[in-house]
């Protein structure tokens, strides 16, 4: 399903750089449940990456002219398993970036990854997190935020409906007990039935 719009070209842009410094990352967020499920504009575009030091450098100098790129931050967050932001200038267009984790659920985010097509004339696309790992990342976030974030539920709802007999239900039950979510995700299961 191809998307076209200016948070699109902007995305596609930073992951290009990803994949030119030898990165691994998946697209995630809203813009993956968007591409998994039904369609909303999003502000911003989450990131999870396989990122290490030597990276900042070359990161840096390759976004530097049409980003705000903080090497400091990227340090950081590579040394907390955190996240940093890069700002696009012209657009101010937010790029989060998650460093992976070391627990399993964020290393099988990378290696479930799909490749998506984003964009015709010529071909374009990029990795995406798996529906399920989108779906599982979004119950996570939607527990963090107390459970109030309407946009949030009605994206894994979307998803749910869409990919309706796709999704991998024993791989998702097994890791909705590690990230505390089962009852999200039996809630979620239960409105889509």
């Amino acid at each position: 399903m191809p998307m076209q719009s200016e948070s699109t070209r902007i995305t596609l842009f930073v992951t290009q750089v990803f994949e030119r410094l030898g990165i691994r990352y998946a697209v995630g967020g809203s813009f993956a449940s968007s591409l998994h499920g039904v369609m909303r504009s999003t502000l911003d575009v989450d990131i999870v990456a396989d990122m290490h030091l030597e990276h900042i450098a070359p990161l840096v100098e390759a976004l530097s002219p049409d980003f705000y790129a903080d090497d400091e931050m990227m340090k950081d967050a590579i040394t907390h398993h955190s996240s940093f932001n890069l700002i696009h200038y012209e657009t101010a267009f937010k790029v989060d970036v998650f460093i992976r984790k070391e627990r399993a659920f964020d290393q099988a985010q990378l290696e479930r990854r799909a490749l998506a097509v984003i964009g015709m004339d010529p071909e374009t696309s990029l990795y995406i997190t798996s529906p399920e790992d989108t779906i599982l990342a979004k119950l996570e976030w939607y527990r963090m935020g107390g459970e109030v974030s309407d946009r949030q539920w009605r994206d894994i709802l979307g998803v749910l409906k869409t990919r309706a007999g796709e999704l991998d239900l024993p791989y998702m039950r097994l890791s909705a007990v590690t990230l505390n979510v089962t009852d999200l995700l039996d809630r979620a299961l239960r409105e889509v039935a």
